[in-house]
């Protein structure tokens, strides 16, 4: 997400990091450079002006020009607006104080509101929370079903009539029905368009009079740009909207509609979705994404997305076998089956300081964690439990097995093996303090030239 812009800013901005002195050029200079990568990262003309005038004004005070670290001064400020210019903080979804909250979504066809309705609803179930989801698109084919099998499958309440062409009289149903199963969320997906039209509008009007939603959020495509912000001003203009749902942003996206939305139609943006996974779904922070486009990493997404996806326990006991000697490849391909769950390895490098950036892309292949996997799966359960059974007659059976080639299950062992010596060596308290529950140890899951941690 933001790739292109982030190594573009973080470039600026490092270049900035370590001037003693910091002259009027120097920041004209960098301030052109900013405008240049804003403009090239899709965002709009009228928030670059106004985003560059008042960075550069803030860059050329007094205070700059006397601190004793005129750099990190520069950077601080570049942060501070882009924080800025992204929201002012969490916006969280407003909650009915009757109990029940309906959530409506909508944005054109294409956008992702089926598969978002399932994920927010997914992120209210971790929440300890009861949501239902319900589809009144009577226009597209099978719309109704394709919600019933995503929801199905995230084991999540659903309600759809596909015989019912009235989509006000299912609004109306699907809340008899939430709140008959004692749901305390119902999120409504409603029909999409191609484009936007006054039949789309006045049937979301007739809808939103039928329920009286607590919230309505708009699904937006990153994935189209500018057209992004001239779709939410034009919904924003005809029903209203509380917030907005970016979705695709793990796609080719440049980020310039989120970071031109906000600033435009004034509303903020309350989630982000970067997948396809139910999952996929994060709740949008500003100050987080700032350090993330700057390249200063997110470790309580980071701490947010492992404590959702990791087993602590397993993790635990995985880590407590490494530093009695115990740990065997049956260990191994736990912590790499709870390395999966995290999510893109590029990801997650990107929440970690000192990380982000620094990290080719081109060389992160999250396909090796699947292939050390099948290599460990391709073994007897005598061998995970003994390694050193693994000659090389076995070793050419596990291969063959497993669709990999010898050469890579050396390279797996080779690492185990430096792993297990290292924790025999250093399995003392202070070591096993700084190792806590983290999983992976040094296995490769980023191809041949990166190293996970």
């Amino acid at each position: 997400m933001f790739d292109s812009l982030s190594s573009k800013l973080q470039k600026i901005t490092s270049g900035m990091r370590g001037k003693a002195r910091v002259t009027d050029q120097d920041i004209n200079d960098m301030m052109k450079e900013i405008r240049m990568a804003l403009l090239e990262a899709d965002v709009n003309y009228s928030v670059v002006k106004s985003f560059v005038a008042d960075m550069s004004e803030k860059c050329k005070n007094a205070e700059i020009q006397t601190s004793i670290t005129p750099g990190q001064q520069i950077v601080k400020i570049v942060h501070e607006s882009l924080v800025e210019l992204l929201g002012t903080g969490e916006e969280k979804i407003f909650v009915s104080p009757s109990g029940f909250t309906v959530i409506i979504l909508y944005g054109l066809q294409g956008a992702g509101k089926t598969t978002t309705a399932v994920k927010l609803a997914t992120l209210l179930k971790g929440d300890s929370k009861k949501p239902m989801v319900a589809s009144v698109d009577v226009h597209r084919p099978a719309a109704a079903t394709q919600l019933k099998i995503l929801a199905d499958a995230a084991k999540i309440d659903c309600y759809i009539d596909p015989e019912n062409k009235d989509a006000i009289a299912i609004a109306k149903d699907a809340v008899k029905q939430a709140k008959h199963m004692l749901c305390n969320f119902l999120i409504i997906d409603t029909a999409g368009r191609t484009v936007v039209d006054a039949e789309l509008m006045d049937e979301l009007k007739d809808i939103n009079s039928a329920v009286n939603p607590s919230e309505k959020l708009l699904v937006v495509d990153a994935m189209i740009g500018q057209e992004a912000v001239n779709i939410a001003t034009q919904f924003e203009d005809a029903i209203g909207m509380d917030g907005i749902i970016m979705t695709k942003l793990d796609g080719d996206a440049r980020g310039g509609a989120a970071l031109s939305i906000r600033q435009i139609t004034g509303k903020p943006i309350k989630f982000i979705c970067v997948g396809e996974k139910n999952d996929a779904i994060e709740k949008f922070y500003p100050q987080r994404m700032a350090d993330r486009i700057l390249g200063m990493g997110d470790v309580m997404s980071l701490i947010e997305k492992a404590s959702r996806n990791m087993d602590m326990e397993e993790a635990a006991k995985s880590a407590e076998r490494m530093m009695s000697s115990k740990f065997n490849l049956n260990d191994l391909l736990s912590q790499f089956e709870q390395i999966k769950k995290m999510g893109s390895m590029k990801d997650v490098l990107g929440m970690i300081p000192g990380v982000s950036g620094k990290v080719d892309a081109d060389t992160i292949d999250d396909s090796i964690i699947d292939k050390n996997m099948a290599i460990i799966r391709s073994m007897t359960m005598k061998e995970r439990n003994n390694p050193s059974l693994l000659n090389a007659s076995r070793r050419k059976r596990i291969a063959a097995g497993s669709g990999t080639t010898v050469q890579m299950i050396n390279q797996l062992m080779k690492q185990y093996e430096q792993t297990a010596m290292m924790m025999k060596k250093f399995s003392g308290g202070a070591f096993k303090k700084q190792m806590g529950g983290l999983p992976g140890g040094r296995f490769n899951t980023l191809g041949k030239k990166g190293r996970f941690f």
